[in-house]
């Protein structure tokens, strides 16, 4: 049986991994503009209310900022879903605390349930019509739903709110390279990186763009700069590891593809590409050991016709 040249291996590996990265998580000072956002609006209500109402609203203000930062804390510990319960409890306890839908949007995001995300975000933007970074993470969640149009016109919105908001631009970034147009992604995620600078994604997507346009050397360079930032960053060995091989670097290469595994231990062509450069290197008995690996976690993840291509390189690999 024919062995796929290098070349076509590599290309065909390329183009089967389509990796998404999620939102940048909002950061400190976000944070803390949406607790100052939140308390301006809780005063003026009050200063506004009649007296028998006034000690009713800050019981229940009160009361819903409580389970909201119960919330907060059970994020932190891990609990996602207690952390779902007490920022729900929030939201209905106060209706209006855009903080609280918006935080409920972020823990119903991470337990991948996008569309309950998207609607909270919404919220959160009705209760609070300056709320950016609600704008932002909503046209995140309908870009992961593939709802471009409405994607493109919530993280516009976001960039207008606040043109130094790194993520608005890191989801434009992913929404032009969706749509095709690397230009205006190239631009988008150099403009996440200028406010954004501890962010390694739009790092990453600026290295696949390279990569995509056979610029290998400054493909290189990016995929280097998002692991500076993030070391523990599976998919950025893996695309350097690629980009190493194209430059001849096979060593280097062997040496990202092993720190991709060991990082992310199902990550199936991680194990298949190390065994490619292995092959290349003629230690064909290490290179046929990490193509078993990779077509036994093919066939345990469904992906039989990656099995096959696997198998066909240590059939090659055997006839040597």
């Amino acid at each position: 049986m024919k062995r796929l040249t290098r070349y076509q291996a590599w290309l065909v590996l390329l183009a089967s991994m389509g990796i998404s990265i999620g939102s940048i998580n909002h950061d400190k000072a976000a944070a803390a503009r949406t607790q100052a956002r939140m308390h301006d609006g809780e005063k003026k209500d009050i200063e506004t209310a009649t007296a028998s109402s006034k000690q009713l609203l800050t019981q229940t203000i009160t009361t819903a900022e409580s389970a909201l930062q119960e919330g907060i804390q059970l994020i932190t510990q891990g609990n996602v879903e207690a952390a779902i319960a007490a920022f729900t409890e929030a939201t209905n306890l106060d209706p209006t605390l855009a903080p609280a839908h918006y935080n409920l949007g972020l823990a119903l995001r991470q337990n991948e349930q996008v569309q309950a995300a998207a609607t909270s975000f919404w919220q959160a933007t009705q209760a609070d019509p300056t709320f950016a970074l609600a704008y932002a993470n909503l046209g995140a969640a309908l870009l992961d739903g593939n709802n471009l149009d409405q994607a493109a016109g919530y993280l516009n919105r976001a960039a207008q709110l606040d043109p130094e908001l790194g993520i608005a631009h890191y989801n434009l970034g992913l929404l032009h390279r969706r749509r095709g147009n690397q230009t205006l992604a190239f631009e988008a995620f150099k403009q996440a990186i200028v406010f954004s600078p501890s962010a390694p994604e739009p790092h990453f997507h600026i290295g696949l763009i390279y990569q995509e346009q056979n610029q290998d050397i400054p493909a290189r360079g990016a995929f280097q700069n998002a692991l500076s930032i993030q070391s523990q960053y599976p998919e950025a060995r893996y695309k350097l590891g690629i980009t190493l091989v194209r430059l001849g670097e096979l060593d280097a290469a062997v040496s990202e593809f092993e720190q991709a595994f060991t990082q992310a231990p199902e990550f199936a062509h991680a194990y298949y590409a190390q065994g490619l450069a292995l092959a290349d290197l003629t230690r064909y008995s290490e290179a046929k050991t990490q193509l078993r690996t990779a077509i036994n976690l093919y066939i345990a993840q469904g992906n039989a016709e990656w099995a096959n291509i696997a198998q066909r390189q240590i059939a090659y690999i055997e006839s040597l």
